[in-house]
């Protein structure tokens, strides 16, 4: 995701955020939470399909009621989860088109054009890259 090195002991570091790399991470993310969700929902459908086999009587009833309030907890919890693992996803994509964006400006303000890697291109042509080649992240489509 992002990187950084100190170099000596001047303070002199480096801190490195590749966008691209939060929206592989953010697409992972909301991978997870699609995944989380459905085994959340099988848990669900497959404790349904037991039905309630601890009885009438007694013990049975008392389980019955515990059962019941931990069974909701437990189900509204895991939904809960899945839910946030994809507002991580979400949130790393607008960490992503926010950092683009404030690499974009600050190179255009020294007049320079953002390229990927978060280098500035010599000349200050919007969208140039270096050697005026194309240049597509490993993990993102031509």
């Amino acid at each position: 995701m992002a990187s950084g090195s100190s170099t000596g002991g001047g303070g002199g570091g480096r801190f490195v955020i590749k966008p691209w790399e939060l929206h592989g991470e953010g697409r992972e993310f909301e991978k997870i939470s699609q995944d989380f969700g459905k085994a959340a929902t099988a848990l669900e459908q497959s404790l349904a399909a037991l039905g309630s086999p601890w009885g009438l009587d007694k013990p049975g009833s008392g389980f019955a009621a515990v059962y019941k309030d931990a069974h909701g907890g437990l189900l509204g919890g895991l939904r809960g989860l899945a839910g946030r693992l994809g507002q991580v996803g979400s949130g790393l994509h607008s960490m992503a088109e926010r950092t683009a964006d404030a690499d974009t400006s600050a190179a255009t303000g020294f007049g320079g054009a953002a390229v990927p890697g978060g280098a500035v291109a010599p000349g200050g042509r919007p969208g140039a890259t270096p050697a005026g080649g194309k240049t597509v992240p490993k993990d993102m489509p031509a």
